[in-house]
């Protein structure tokens, strides 16, 4: 179960598309199925990775359904977080899958281009105002209409900073950079009064970054990539005049969350993603830099940040679609969200719940600041992961952005290579 910014994205994304046997055609997927019909009939309900921790709550969930709605059945199916993507193909093109399913936003992608995923806005489009805009619309792919999973839960993370490097260097430690220009200017002037001993950023961009940037990272048809732009080149040029003045950490280009959270403990990067679990590790393994730590938003020069999020999928071929529309709502309801986020470091999807005192109110302790201030952020986020960005693309930008930073390709010359090799990978998807 994904309990921070970084271990989310791990398993979030983790997905691999449907093999092209079970690409669909056609702009609409996922029929009409009606929904007008008694809740009644056996269901599966498919989660991911979840029964080990919760058990229980997922076990009451199901017991209050099925009392609420007397004739229902829900059975409960939990797949490990390894090969999670590629049971779901499995079951796609064997005719197997599960009523209710947990799913992503690349997950739900080849599912409702083969025809398979719900779509929502046909299906229960009056319950689209019980959520937050920014969620609702993360299950939506690009050249279909439609809406294919009731958001579930959120995440997201403030960035934390080093208060101490940041006023050894001249800088206001109490006015942390807000958007990229700001951030590239405070990186630098880091790097320069320290002569090279301290970068302020640890990782490559990826392309949530470019997002953040304000690029556009795809066609609105969603037949290609598009973030090889002025404003794309822009980003990765910037990143190479970080990295060439140290001010972008030279093992970037090999680093992992964990790398780069031990550079930021050692205090030899200045600025670092976490979570509340990392604040507890901080006042254990380095109280110094504990004392000095600052909280603030993502870097983001579009006024909005980052969110990863989880949906709830209905199989359009399920043979109960008044039911399994049904439970894929109460498992993701305001009241029920709202107990699952005090189980576990994550957040609802549903409009209001993010105002609950447990997002807004301190109480001193770490876990409730971070917490706090993810909140806040949620309000407004999005998910700039397109749906279609698949694993493979990822590598190959990640690949092309080392070779700009290199130095062995100009930043123009590397995103139009990850480009064409995006979208050659997108062709392939069916």
């Amino acid at each position: 179960m994904p309990t921070s910014r970084r271990t989310f994205a791990a398993v979030a994304v983790s997905a691999f598309l449907l093999p092209l046997s079970a690409c669909g055609s056609g702009s609409d997927g996922g029929g009409s199925g009606d929904t007008s019909g008694k809740i009644e009939g056996d269901i599966t309900f498919q989660t991911w990775n979840l029964r080990a921790n919760f058990k229980d709550y997922f076990e009451g969930v199901i017991a209050d359904f099925e009392k609420k709605h007397p004739g229902t059945h829900v059975k409960w199916v939990d797949q490990p977080a390894e090969g999670y993507a590629d049971k779901i193909s499995a079951d796609a093109a064997g005719g197997t899958l599960p009523d209710v399913v947990n799913v992503s936003p690349d997950l739900v992608a080849p599912l409702a281009k083969a025809g398979l995923a719900l779509d929502l806005d046909k299906t229960a489009g009056k319950y689209k105002k019980e959520y937050l805009a920014g969620a609702w619309a993360s299950h939506r792919i690009p050249g279909m209409t439609g809406t294919y999973a009731f958001p579930w839960y959120l995440n997201t993370g403030p960035l934390f900073y080093n208060k101490s490097l940041f006023k050894k260097a001249g800088l206001d430690p109490n006015t942390p950079p807000k958007t990229y220009d700001e951030l590239f200017a405070d990186a630098l002037e880091l790097a320069k009064k320290s002569n090279g001993k301290v970068a302020t950023l640890a990782n490559v961009p990826t392309i949530e970054d470019f997002g953040r940037y304000g690029v556009e990272l795809m066609n609105k048809q969603g037949t290609a990539f598009t973030f090889n732009d002025a404003k794309g080149v822009q980003l990765l040029a910037k990143y190479k005049e970080l990295y060439d003045a140290k001010a972008l950490d030279p093992q970037a280009l090999t680093a992992t969350p964990e790398s780069s959270g031990k550079k930021f403990l050692t205090e030899a990067v200045a600025m670092n993603p976490g979570s509340a679990l990392d604040l507890g590790n901080f006042k254990k393994q380095a109280p110094n830099l504990y004392k000095n730590i600052g909280i603030t938003d993502q870097i983001t020069s579009t006024g909005h940040v980052n969110m990863y999020v989880m949906g709830v999928m209905v199989n359009s071929r399920t043979k109960h679609t008044a039911a399994s529309v049904a439970f894929a709502h109460w498992v993701t309801d305001a009241e029920h969200q709202m107990s699952f986020a005090k189980k576990v470091a994550i957040f609802p999807s549903t409009a209001g719940s993010l105002d609950d005192p447990y997002f807004t109110k301190e109480d001193g302790t770490d876990e409730t600041r971070v917490r706090i201030a993810a909140a806040k952020s949620l309000k407004n986020a999005v998910n700039y992961t397109p749906v279609l960005f698949s694993e493979q693309m990822k590598t190959a930008l990640r690949n092309e952005v080392a070779r700009a930073l290199q130095g062995k390709e100009s930043p123009k010359t590397a995103l139009d290579n990850a480009v064409k090799a995006c979208n050659t990978l997108l062709q392939q998807q069916g």
